[in-house]
């Protein structure tokens, strides 16, 4: 079996169902991630092999309600499973995922999946949760009803997909069928005649044919609710975590980010004594050592930040906060779907305007493409934590550390500003409707610790993967443009002064000098578009070639303290708080909406919103504090 053609199976279930969850037991770290050809909709592919040495192909598809598509997501789903995608190899085997404790809904997908008459079985997830809630499911009349396997499985615990496994092993023996993509599209199409009403009937028919006990009326879940979902109390929990979280991101990574620092200065120093004064050693230690480890340095706060927002996902906390949100969103013209976007945009803006795809109205979907920016990624938090750590005090105000309280801050400013734009947009296009929202609520959980490490180590392979590439790449250049060409004979500064990007920065002083931004500052502003968190590589680079005597990039953070006037600090974290866009998230803008307009407006209004913020804090701050 081990030399035989691995099958491929594709995981097709509802949102929260378990489906990801179950993917990650079976493939473990052996997975990649990318996007289907020609849309931004997101495919996991992994692969394993049985303990009895069959192997497998399998894909996560997108979470989908129907196969009569409805998003950009359910339409991917339905095009692999018919076979009608030209990048996509139909699978062998459809592995239907469900809650034990939400069959109602999960059964109607179920029902439309078997009229492909595809090799399929049913993997019944969350079994534990279904029996403590008191909920007893007959399988074997299940299976009956539904004419394939149906396998209990408990994705989050070791051992839970067992059962499953055995039963592809046994699948995987047989001679597999091989349906036509016009095939399978026919037989759906010939069989799909029946209404949604037709189609609940039937669900209902099953549903009282194998459930024999039904669960608690009043459940832990729901008495959480009623806490976590109160109009007053709701607000207070989801503000103390949110201020909770940016707490532990400095407390917490201090340890750790001093000991990333103290091997990068090490480094540093070793190649510094061991190799020769020269373009060579400038390029290691000014260039790549100063610039890649004044990014490095700041892996810890952002893995803190990915394992509370991971946490609340897993918990199930994050939807119900979306619920505590969506009236108040409402107020400002912004769509009740629009919060899983912008949620999604504190990791990164480019999945939260790919999340855009479920707002159905054009024009909500468009106003909340806008704004995703605005909220705070994770990328801007290495220059956030660079300002912060050298002007803030590191001292605690109460229980709370000071640091912690500007960080909040600043993703508070975020917020604020996002919501005033929509506000504005609102006024300017005209009244949206208010839509509801309407979003299943997911069983809590205890958050699952495997699933927990698979996202971290999944978050700290991409930055560390952009910190080896794209930060690399353009620290390079970036040193390049500093130490060429030589200065002239008889030069009294730092050789950065000659350079070309000397000059370049010299031009650009004009433009940002009346926001406090030096030379080096506009110099880092430039590499910045390609990635925000590239402004502190930048920043090490170009003051490690302007330092004096035996410097290092490394002390990027005291060098800034010497150097920069507070006003200026605080103009550089006012001007991040609305910083124009890195090219990969107006790529994206520029894709979902197939128009230059967008993306190209959204430049202009954040660049415009940057300067008037970054003035009014430089010119008051002068004015209140002094400075130049």
């Amino acid at each position: 079996m081990s030399t035989a053609k691995p099958l491929r199976l594709a995981l097709v279930g509802n949102p929260n169902c378990g489906k990801t969850a179950l993917f990650n037991r079976l493939t473990g770290a052996r997975q990649k991630v990318a996007n289907y050809a020609g849309v931004t909709v997101e495919r996991k592919e992994g692969q394993f092999t049985s303990a009895a040495g069959c192997s497998y192909q399998i894909v996560d598809l997108p979470g989908a309600y129907s196969l009569n598509a409805m998003t950009p997501d359910e339409a991917i789903t339905r095009d692999v499973l018919f076979g009608t995608r030209a990048d996509e190899v139909p699978p062998d085997v459809i592995v239907l995922v469900a809650d034990a404790n939400n069959l109602r809904l999960n059964l109607r997908l179920v029902l439309e999946v078997l009229r492909l008459k595809r090799p399929t079985m049913l993997a019944l997830n969350m079994m534990d949760v279904a029996r403590k809630r008191g909920l007893e499911i007959d399988t074997a009349k299940l299976q009956q009803e539904l004419g394939i396997p149906v396998i209990e499985t408990v994705a989050v615990k070791p051992g839970g997909s067992t059962s499953l496994v055995a039963q592809l092993d046994a699948l995987a023996r047989q001679p597999r069928a091989d349906v036509s993509a016009v095939g399978a599209h026919a037989q759906f199409n010939a069989d799909n005649s029946a209404s949604l009403e037709e189609t609940q009937r039937e669900v209902r028919r099953i549903l009282d044919a194998v459930i024999t006990r039904h669960g608690e009326e009043h459940t832990i879940g729901e008495r959480i609710d009623a806490v976590v979902l109160h109009p007053v109390l709701g607000y207070v929990i989801l503000a103390v975590l949110l201020f909770l979280v940016f707490q532990a991101v400095f407390s917490w990574s201090a340890a750790p980010m001093e000991l990333i620092k103290s091997g990068v200065e090490g480094l540093g120093k070793t190649v510094q004594d061991i190799m020769p004064d020269g373009v060579l050693r400038s390029l290691l230690v000014d260039g790549i050592l100063s610039g890649v480890g004044s990014v490095l340095v700041f892996l810890p706060q952002i893995l803190i930040l990915f394992l509370f927002i991971l946490t609340l996902e897993e918990s199930g906390y994050l939807p119900r906060a979306a619920f505590l949100l969506d009236r108040l969103m409402g107020s400002v013209g912004l769509s009740g779907r629009a919060f899983i976007p912008l949620l999604s945009s504190f990791a990164c803006a480019v999945p939260g305007i790919m999340a855009t795809r479920t707002i159905q109205d054009p024009r909500d979907r468009l106003a909340t493409i806008m704004i995703a920016p605005l909220m705070t990624c994770s990328a801007r938090l290495p220059v956030y934590a660079l300002i912060i750590g050298a002007f803030i005090p590191d001292r605690t105000i109460g229980i709370f550390n000071l640091q912690g309280l500007v960080l909040f801050g600043l993703y508070l400013a975020g917020i604020v500003s996002a919501m005033a734009v929509a506000y504005a947009f609102k006024r300017t296009f005209g009244k949206n409707r208010y839509t509801p929202l309407m979003l299943e609520l997911p069983n809590y959980h205890w958050p699952n610790l495997r699933n927990l490490a698979l996202g971290l180590w999944e978050r700290a392979k991409i930055f560390v993967t952009r910190v080896g590439t794209i930060i690399l790449a353009l620290m390079v250049i970036l040193w390049f443009l500093s130490s060429f060409p030589a200065p002239p004979d008889g030069a009294t500064g730092p050789a950065i002064q000659y350079s070309l990007a000397g000059h370049l920065g010299r031009m650009l002083e004009v433009v940002f000098a009346p926001i406090g931004f030096n030379w080096q500052i506009a110099i880092a502003l430039i590499p910045g578009l390609a990635a925000r968190e590239v402004a502190v590589g930048a920043l090490g680079t170009v003051y490690a070639l302007s330092a004096t005597g035996d410097q290092l990039a490394t002390a990027l953070t005291p060098m800034i303290a010497a150097t920069w006037s507070l006003p200026t600090a605080l103009s550089l974290l006012a001007w991040y708080v609305f910083a124009p866009q890195c090219i990969s998230t107006l790529s994206i803008v520029r894709r979902e909406t197939n128009s230059w307009i967008p993306p190209l407006a959204m430049t202009g209004y954040m660049f415009t919103l940057a300067y008037l913020a970054s003035f009014a804090t430089y010119q008051i701050g002068r004015m209140l504090l002094g400075g130049a």
